[in-house]
């Protein structure tokens, strides 16, 4: 990939705005909480990039083969929230995020599909780690923020807005995972526009109801 050298985002100006932003909590959905780590590197002056796993395909997942962060349902012995997405980091991909610097927290978002109230923790490191990824997780990028807001890579999937990151044979980036992208975007850079607003148009569901995420429609529905 090479990142358009025009766009510069680092760690620090996405520290210094999330250190002023007081993030939306939202109670625990009917299946409990789950909790992502968002994990930045600054490669080079202004290139951030963003580690991005591709989930193994599993009978049963309804984020199967998903492009996502790390993370995970919140478990008894989890102290909160960040101690679980930073549980759930070491188990999927091998990494200890206790050094890392924690940059801040992102509004929870409500996922009614599949009823978790999911929140998202931002970090950022100073050297690549190795990976170790489990057998949840099929491969790892580190994907530059300007190519997640280059216009030429915005498409569509299943009706809502999408990143095509990795190319032909790869998912795109969507869904839950998106959303959590284009707010810490919107939120904590100067660059929120070059990737879509989270609109979908309307369904037709049939006799089964309509379900939100947010302002955009997941057709994946319980059975």
């Amino acid at each position: 990939m090479n990142p358009d050298p025009a766009v510069e985002i680092t760690c620090s100006q996405i520290g210094k705005r999330l250190a002023a932003f007081s993030a939306q909590r939202v109670e625990d959905g009917p299946q409990g909480r789950a909790a992502v780590a968002i994990i930045l590197h600054e490669d080079s002056p202004g290139n951030t990039r963003v580690l991005i796993i591709e989930r193994a395909r599993r009978a049963g997942d309804p984020w199967s083969g998903d492009l996502a962060f790390p993370g995970g349902r919140l478990e008894p012995e989890d102290a909160g929230d960040q101690e679980a997405a930073e549980r759930e980091t070491r188990e999927e991909i091998g990494v200890d995020l206790s050094a890392a610097r924690l940059l801040g927290r992102l509004d929870d978002r409500a996922a009614r599909v599949l009823p978790l109230t999911i929140c998202a923790f931002v970090y950022a490191i100073d050297t690549v780690p190795a990976l170790v990824l489990s057998d949840e997780v099929s491969s790892a990028y580190w994907i530059s923020l300007a190519d997640v807001i280059d216009s030429e890579r915005q498409c569509q999937h299943r009706h809502y807005p999408a990143v095509d990151l990795l190319g032909s044979g790869h998912p795109p980036l969507w869904g839950v995972t998106y959303f959590f992208l284009y707010a810490l975007l919107r939120d904590a850079t100067d660059h929120p526009t070059g990737i879509q607003t989270m609109t979908a148009p309307p369904i037709d569901l049939g006799s089964r109801r309509e379900l939100f995420v947010d302002s955009f429609l997941l057709d994946r529905l319980p059975g």
